[in-house]
């Protein structure tokens, strides 16, 4: 019940940010699905790639911290193999633990006890951290859970890019911009758009994770409640058991006694 409250509250906030970042899908590729992971390649990403998990600092969810890391644990080895690098910076406790037993020696940092609920202020720290560790990379992989249903969420990530480069490179080359200030601008909207996704990101992955703490404690009373009454089942067969045992010592004592 507690946990089905927490929920109204989560998807409320979940339908504020959906519009809040739509923004971004101008400058940022479409989410990949991580449902099947043999058939995800990770060819797009460029040379250098920071991975950023959002996960949970409480269990009791489920196996919604489970499918962040074993998707980071599946992902590392294949971009590797391509010969790019990569390194993770992990967002909750839960993850933390999870990926340092997987990938060790790829985590370069971790955040760890975020506020509940999250908040846009909360995710422009997070994107500040992040943006200081990750000025010399290409791009940014968020891979977080994606809320669905109260009963289903599935895992995806967003590449995030720095807005940078030079030629035909260059971005928002149809726009106008102040003499020299140009870069610096797109330095602010950079931090921006990744704060950005991370908010949405947050939200989304809190809904998700709210539903499956929900389906959680659901199916937690209902196995505790069988356990109740199958121990009450065998203590009531015990009892009539020895009940039974007793009548059986008493009647044999008086037919001896009579006899």
């Amino acid at each position: 019940m507690v946990s089905a409250a927490k929920l109204k509250g989560d998807e409320k906030r979940l339908e504020l940010a959906k519009p809040f970042n739509s923004w971004t899908d101008a400058l940022c590729p479409e989410p990949v699905s991580l449902e099947e992971t043999d058939l995800v390649t990770y060819e797009e990403l460029p040379q250098k790639t920071l991975i950023l998990p959002i996960t949970s600092d409480k269990g009791l969810c489920g196996g919604v911290n489970s499918f962040v890391s074993r998707a980071v644990r599946d992902a590392v080895p294949k971009i590797i193999k391509q010969g790019k690098e990569v390194d993770i910076v992990v967002v909750g406790d839960k993850g933390r633990s999870q990926m340092a037993r997987s990938v060790p020696d790829y985590i370069r940092r971790t955040v760890t006890e975020c506020q509940a609920p999250g908040n846009f202020t909360l995710a422009s720290a997070i994107a500040a951290e992040v943006a200081a560790v990750g000025k010399d990379y290409d791009a940014i992989m968020i891979v977080y859970n994606s809320y669905v249903n109260a009963a289903v969420y599935k895992q995806y990530y967003r590449i995030v890019k720095p807005l940078k480069g030079d030629g035909e490179s260059e971005p928002m080359m149809e726009y106008e911009f102040e003499p020299e200030t140009k870069a610096e601008i797109l330095d602010d909207l950079s931090e921006y758009m990744l704060a950005s996704q991370i908010y949405y990101c947050f939200m989304d992955g809190a809904a998700a994770e709210q539903s499956s703490r929900m389906t959680a404690m659901e199916n937690a009373t209902k196995n505790a409640g069988e356990m109740i009454d199958s121990l009450t089942l065998v203590y009531n067969r015990a009892r009539q058991a020895r009940i039974t045992t007793e009548l059986i010592e008493i009647i044999s004592g008086a037919a001896a006694l009579e006899d």
